[in-house]
């Protein structure tokens, strides 16, 4: 590979066009504007920080977030983009991990003071650009492909959030492989609802940086209209989500299921497994839109696997095969390629691969052995070697001492319908040791009842894998990246 400053690889084709890369409400941003704001803050920074210095970015998605973290990165420091919900216990632990002693944090998020910290926002005279004459885009320093870019935080299957180091050669080769599969050019017009401190928001930028494409940032999914309106009026090529955003457009969306979206080519869905029934649901809905199934971790960047859209009418329930220069294999506990069908853990390697844990060598050494990335995922591989995912490690219910994955059991009773979402955990039971639940969210007027739910599973699945409780409720917790918060069930 390459050395390179990763933002350099970013720019490289397209620092100097003045065709646009964002849109932001109702402002629109060429390269040749965003280009000379990232070099200009970037020389500040690099006069005024150490390389490797971390520093902090709290914004939502707009100008001011792109700026500041292809700046940092630019100018050989390290970006700690972080979630603009965050609570003071989080970052709290996060300045104590990473030293941080600037943070850049925009105004709308009312965050003056942070102890011990020195807070920069827009309003600062560092963001007064003005109307310099273009001279043309220079090269950051040149960085190794195992200098650290950036530290993304992540709770994962843990409580305490732990920073994932990714470097400029991490997300070289993401950004390079997912371009390989997606065949993205300067044409493509992505509709962004994901948050930039999550890791698949961020391949998003860095993937239409590369080709000369265009962001449309939507920051307010929960008003569908918005999100409508902009796919046909900014004539979006794409849109990204993770499972919630496509339950909420399929099932509590009219104008969605029967709008028409004619400049849609693609869409693309990780962050979690969506079920079966809404994948064929949109499918059905839009065959002319090509549906990427996708599987990755932050500890991989961003991508691991995908699933060709051709692939899916035979393949579905599937995340695919690795991405271009990532090898996936599904292990038992020595180590050993499982045979096909039966479950294994995940194990990835590729130049994705992130360089460790912040502060964390242990939970580093357990999850990277031998250059290996164990995911925690359990999964199955089939014989022409595609993957299936079947739960977290930490997901598995034992019941009466069997062992059961929950997303069989969500898969079944969202095939019902009326269901919007589901969510399947084991409680405490006196005689089983462990039983199930299944938390259902409804259609509003759907009359649907709590036998209803047991009798399908009854019919579809072994008794002992029938929930014991069944619990209604209005809506799913999410975070703002559109995932299901953990222990909030």
């Amino acid at each position: 590979m390459i050395k390179m400053n990763a933002v350099d690889y970013l720019f490289q084709d397209t620092a100097n066009l003045d065709k646009i890369l964002l849109i932001s409400g109702k402002k629109q941003y060429s390269y040749r504007e965003v280009s000379a704001r990232v070099m200009q803050l970037s020389e500040w920074i690099g006069q005024n920080f150490k390389k490797g210095e971390k520093i902090l970015l709290i914004s939502p998605n707009n100008l001011f977030f792109v700026t500041v973290y292809l700046a940092v990165m630019k100018a050989g420091c390290v970006v700690v983009p972080l979630s603009t919900a965050i609570e003071k216990s989080n970052l709290d632990l996060v300045i104590g991990k990473t030293g941080a002693s600037h943070a850049f944090v925009h105004s709308s998020l009312k965050i003056t003071e942070i102890e011990g910290v020195d807070v920069l926002s827009e309003d600062s005279p560092l963001f007064d650009f003005g109307d310099e004459k273009w001279h043309g885009y220079k090269s950051g320093p040149e960085m190794d492909d195992h200098d650290c870019a950036q530290i993304i935080f992540t709770s994962g299957s843990t409580a305490v959030p732990r920073g994932v180091m990714l470097s400029h050669g991490n997300l070289v080769a993401n950004t390079g492989s997912i371009l390989e599969y997606l065949a993205l050019d300067g044409d493509d017009i992505m509709l962004v609802v994901l948050p930039f401190f999550y890791c698949y928001g961020l391949s998003l930028l860095h993937t239409h940086m590369k080709v000369g494409g265009t962001l449309v940032l939507n920051n307010s999914f929960m008003f569908l209209g918005s999100v409508l309106r902009d796919l046909n009026q900014y004539r979006c090529t794409g849109f990204a989500g993770v499972p919630s955003h496509f339950q909420i457009l399929l099932r509590k969306s009219d104008s969605f299921r029967k709008g028409h979206f004619p400049h849609l080519r693609y869409v693309t869905q990780a962050g979690g497994k969506l079920h079966n029934a809404f994948i064929q649901e949109f499918i059905s809905l839009f065959p002319e839109i090509k549906f990427f199934v996708m599987y990755g971790q932050t500890e991989a960047t961003a991508r691991l696997s995908y699933l060709p859209p051709d692939k899916l009418p035979e393949k579905i329930g599937s995340v695919g095969k690795g991405i271009p220069g990532v090898t996936l294999k599904v292990v038992d506990e020595k180590g050993e390629m499982v045979a096909s069908g039966q479950t294994g853990e995940i194990v990835a390697k590729g130049q994705n691969i992130m360089l460790g844990y912040l502060g964390d060598d242990e939970a580093t050494r357990q999850t990277i052995q031998n250059g290996w990335l164990h995911t925690g995922d359990l999964g199955t591989i089939d014989r022409e070697g595609y993957i299936y995912l079947s739960a977290r490690k930490k997901e598995i219910i034992k019941v009466g001492g069997k062992r059961v994955g929950p997303k069989e059991i969500e898969e079944v009773i969202v095939s019902l319908k009326g269901v919007v979402d589901c969510a399947v955990e084991g409680y405490e039971h006196p005689e089983l040791g462990e039983a199930i639940r299944a938390v259902v969210v409804k259609q509003s007027g759907a009359n649907l009842t709590k036998n209803d739910i047991r009798e399908v599973c009854a019919r579809k699945l072994a008794s002992y894998k029938v929930p014991a409780d069944v619990v209604f409720k209005e809506r799913m917790e999410t975070s703002l990246t559109g995932k299901r918060v953990k222990g909030s069930l």
